[in-house]
């Protein structure tokens, strides 16, 4: 992936300047900028409905904006989208492959569409079999394939004519935590090589690979930068973790407290949201008192390390 330290100044594969698109009065992406270096792994991280997929079919070229400008593997996407289609790969959201064509097929397939000729393409079907690890798959129908197969089939599709520019729409939905973890993997390997890639997730514990990342919401980017940088940032509502042997007969008095916003069981734990300008330390020592006059015995309580999703909360809490 790209080093956190690398110059600002290199080459870029992806820019984008006030992005935006209306489906009638509903503004989908509203002045969005992005910019994405090479072998960068860039996320934009966010719920169902915040524009992800929207913004990446803009720039794959299979949307028109309404306004903004874009230059994808340096082709202008608003004027020559099709100038830039053999430069790109873009891997969807669903399975679009053939389920009633063999794995082998599809490939070959696909490398008609991108204009491979029959050595280069057996080539790359090849090497795109060894790399994804789909040769002992090759003569099976695509729709007998496994989940975590079927995305894998999909990327090797989509790199079959060794495009600049990677576009990864929820690549791992759905798919066991093992093959989410490959498909990483081979992410990186991707970036490493020099691709530009844009991913799109709503997993919290995935965004934390990426390089950096664009909070969306609602069609806007509301914060943009490294997972570190995130995860450094001051919350508004402060959190703060408590065990007890039984936390969750802790939920309804702490819950009734006015300087607590949320209460939330987490792994044996309860993570407590706070209001915001809450002083940490006079809380714990209050609910310590509390604890003793219900009769809990607290084993640990204290502000908690803030993850990726309190932060996108916080943002929001922000912006709002």
């Amino acid at each position: 992936m790209l080093n956190q330290q690398q110059a600002p100044d290199t080459p870029s594969v992806i820019d984008v300047h006030g992005l935006v698109k209306r489906f009638g009065s509903f503004v989908a992406v509203d002045r969005v900028d992005i910019h994405i270096s090479r072998g960068e792994v860039f996320g934009l991280l966010g719920a169902n409905g915040a524009g992800k997929t929207t913004t990446i079919r803009m720039l794959c070229g299979t949307l028109a904006p309404n306004a903004g400008k874009m230059r994808v593997a340096g082709i202008d996407m608003v004027h020559h989208p099709r100038h830039a289609r053999s430069r790109i790969g873009y891997v969807t959201q669903g399975f679009t492959l053939y389920g009633d064509m063999k794995v082998r097929e599809n490939l070959a397939l696909q490398a008609g569409l991108y204009g491979l000729g029959l050595g280069a393409g057996r080539k790359r079907i090849d090497w795109a079999l060894d790399y994804l690890d789909l040769r002992t798959q090759a003569d099976l129908m695509a729709r007998e394939l496994p989940l975590g197969y079927q995305r894998r089939l999909s990327l090797a599709a989509a790199l079959l004519h060794e495009p600049e520019v990677l576009f990864l729409d929820e690549p791992t939905s759905g798919v066991d935590p093992l093959a989410r973890q490959h498909f990483w993997e081979l992410i990186y390997d991707l970036a490493d090589s020099g691709i530009g890639i844009l991913v799109t997730t709503h997993y919290m514990d995935e965004a934390a690979f990426c390089d950096r990342l664009a909070l969306m919401h609602a069609g806007k980017v509301v914060e943009q930068a490294t997972p570190e940088a995130l995860l450094a940032r001051p919350l508004v509502t402060p959190i703060v973790e408590l065990q007890a042997q039984r936390c969750t007969d802790c939920v309804p008095w702490l819950s009734q407290r006015a300087d607590v916003l949320e209460v939330i069981p987490h792994a044996g734990r309860l993570r407590i949201r706070l209001q915001a300008q809450t002083d940490v330390d006079e809380f714990v020592s209050n609910v310590r008192t509390e604890a003793q006059q219900h009769g809990t015995e607290i084993t640990a309580l204290h502000a908690a390390r803030p993850g990726l999703e309190d932060v996108f909360v916080s943002v929001l809490e922000e912006t709002n």
